[in-house]
């Protein structure tokens, strides 16, 4: 079956307007000629001549008449599918959308978020998921909307990205532990006993990558999975939890913190979303609320 020329709805919707081949004409940018063309097609496929001659002027046909509030609505609806996307209306929007990030991130970062889409939009409920790999299905399947994490080799080139703040680590310890007290060494910071953190169950990671390039190594006492476990391990003992700065801010609140007597490149944290929601307004609307978020961490 061969399918209608959905253009013709178009110069329909304006020849029963202007009833007027010249003025619809002029309204669509065609010579009067192409106009003519055009209602000859639409008396052909509808089978009606739609608009017949009067005196000097042309007159709609019944038909005519009975398709004109129709044709009209049918335009407009078309125009409205394909025109981009508008603001939506957050008072109203209903929607639930997955964040995966690590527990850190979360700890540090998710209630401000929070606060800011139940202000902006009450309808809206965020779901965290833990971050346990760097696998890029969770969002090319859908199941996860926005990811925040580093931006790794095994991430997925289609991701798009955008970064929201760069990260260092820090060693941590107890308040009156004795390395919170005089300078910390390379020799104070190695000699002392540690927890590896680790969510893939290594025996070392990037801080004994840079303790080697130094010419030192570390005694690990334990390990954990999470910043916020490791913190926990490091406040109530006398071993060190080597985290990321910004991640812990709040984690670490009552405890000491100094600067690593080794070097150890920053990091860029980002956020991470799957091509086929770039254009979502929600989506888009979500992702400034958590870049907005991060950076009133920074102003603060």
């Amino acid at each position: 079956m061969d399918h209608p020329d959905l253009n013709l709805l178009i110069t329909l919707d304006v020849l029963l307007d202007e009833g007027s081949v010249a003025r619809a004409a002029r309204r669509l940018r065609l010579s009067p000629s192409a106009m003519s063309r055009a209602l000859a097609r639409l008396r052909d496929t509808t089978g009606d001549p739609l608009l017949v001659r009067a005196g000097r002027g042309l007159v709609p046909t019944p038909r005519a008449l009975e398709l004109r509030g129709r044709v009209h609505g049918l335009v407009q609806e078309v125009e409205a599918v394909l025109r981009p996307a508008a603001q939506p209306d957050l008072a109203r929007l209903t929607r639930t959308f997955t964040l995966r990030a690590s527990d850190g991130f979360v700890e540090n970062f998710g209630a401000r978020l929070l606060a800011r889409t139940a202000h902006e939009a009450p309808g809206v409920r965020l779901r965290f998921v833990q971050k346990t790999d760097k696998d890029s299905a969770p969002l090319r399947e859908g199941n996860v909307d926005l990811e925040t994490g580093v931006v790794g080799d095994a991430a997925s080139p289609e991701l798009r990205t955008r970064a929201l703040f760069q990260d260092r680590f820090v060693g941590v310890v107890r308040k009156g532990h004795p390395l919170a007290a005089g300078k910390i060494t390379l020799a104070r910071y190695a000699k002392a006993r540690h927890i590896q953190i680790s969510r893939r169950n290594r025996d070392s990671g990037p801080v004994d990558a840079a303790l080697a390039t130094a010419g030192r190594e570390r005694s690990i006492a334990t390990s954990a999975s999470g910043f916020s476990a490791a913190l926990a391990l490091a406040r109530g003992s006398d071993l060190i939890a080597t985290v990321p700065e910004r991640h812990t801010g709040s984690l670490r609140s009552g405890m000491h913190t100094f600067a690593l007597p080794f070097a150890m490149p920053p990091f860029t944290v980002s956020m991470l979303w799957h091509p086929r929601m770039d254009a979502d307004a929600a989506h888009r609307w979500l992702r400034s609320c958590l870049l907005d978020a991060v950076q009133q961490d920074t102003a603060g």
